[in-house]
Order: C-alpha cells, then sequence, then structure tokens
C-alpha cells in the first residue's frame, strides 16, 4: 500500500494492518493455550482464538467492499507477539502457575493493542459515513473487551492466587 492520501486511505490501512495483527495473534495465542496448564485458562485462549479469526473474516469482507484485498505487515503486533513468545512460552519458569500468569498478560497485551486498532478503525469508519463498518467494529470492539474482562476475571480468581503461593 502506498502512502495514505485521505480519510479513506488511512481507514483501509488501518484494517489491512489489523487482519496481519490477527493472523499473527491467532498462531500466539493458540500457542500460548497449548502452554497453559489451567483448563479453564487454555479454553477461553482456544475461544480466542476462534473469535479472533472470525473478526479476521470480518476484517477481510470490509477490506473488499473497499476495493482492498491484501493485508499490511502489523510490526507493533510482531513486536508484541515476540515479547509474549519471549516472556511466555521461551522463558524457562519451572512453576506452571507463574506461566499461566505470564500468559494471561501478555495474551491482555495483545488484547489493549486490537482494542486501539479496531477502535480506530471504527471511529474512521464513523467519520467516513460508513455505519455498517462501524457498526460491526464496534461488535469486534466489544468482543475483545469481553474477552479481555474475562480473562482479567480468570486471573483475579484464581491464577494468580496459584502463583502468589510458590
Amino acid at each position: 500500500m502506498s502512502a495514505p492520501a485521505n480519510l479513506s486511505d488511512c481507514y483501509t490501512e488501518e484494517l489491512a494492518d489489523l487482519w496481519s495483527a490477527n493472523d499473527q495473534m491467532t498462531k500466539v495465542v493458540r500457542d500460548l493455550a497449548d502452554a497453559a496448564q489451567d483448563r479453564s485458562l487454555t479454553d477461553r485462549l482456544s475461544r480466542a482464538a476462534d473469535g479472533i479469526e472470525k473478526h479476521t473474516k470480518t476484517l477481510k469482507s470490509l477490506l473488499k467492499e473497499c476495493g482492498e484485498s491484501e493485508k499490511e505487515h502489523c510490526k507493533g503486533m510482531e513486536g508484541l507477539v515476540k515479547e509474549a513468545r519471549k516472556h511466555a512460552l521461551e522463558a524457562d519458569i519451572e512453576d506452571a502457575d507463574v506461566r499461566d500468569v505470564l500468559i494471561v498478560a501478555q495474551y491482555q497485551r495483545m488484547c489493549h493493542y486490537g482494542i486501539a486498532g479496531f477502535g480506530t478503525a471504527k471511529a474512521f469508519a464513523e467519520a467516513l459515513g460508513n455505519k455498517d463498518h462501524a457498526t460491526k467494529l464496534d461488535t469486534i470492539t466489544s468482543e475483545i473487551y469481553d474477552a479481555d474482562e474475562n480473562m482479567t476475571d480468570l486471573a483475579e480468581r484464581s491464577i494468580n492466587l496459584e502463583a502468589k503461593k510458590g
């Protein structure tokens, strides 16, 4: 993609970036699910990865409606994925509860990036007068917020408490 010349270009660039971010996040979230000890955490991460894939289909559809069909490599998510792998997957952590806490933390960092990106895309869609796109992006943003809050609840109720004991 070339440099954006107007808000419409900014919007499609944001969607293309989010597509790449989602593809990268899906892979690492599935790896985090595999590494988690807590069964509830594994299940939530697996469902989250499925949700991210659903969001990606929506992104592709929105981009197609805008006349675009390619993603833009997201360097922001690339960095977050590297951090997640380094701290939660590749680190030599002996206590599985501690690893689970780090998995939650890294997952939430990526969620917050998604909330910012999808919120920005929604604002662009609204400014462009595209209510259908804005509604779809608002739904995705709400789902990401819910996933993030759900993970916080899990961490506060069980995972963080188990890690403290060690």
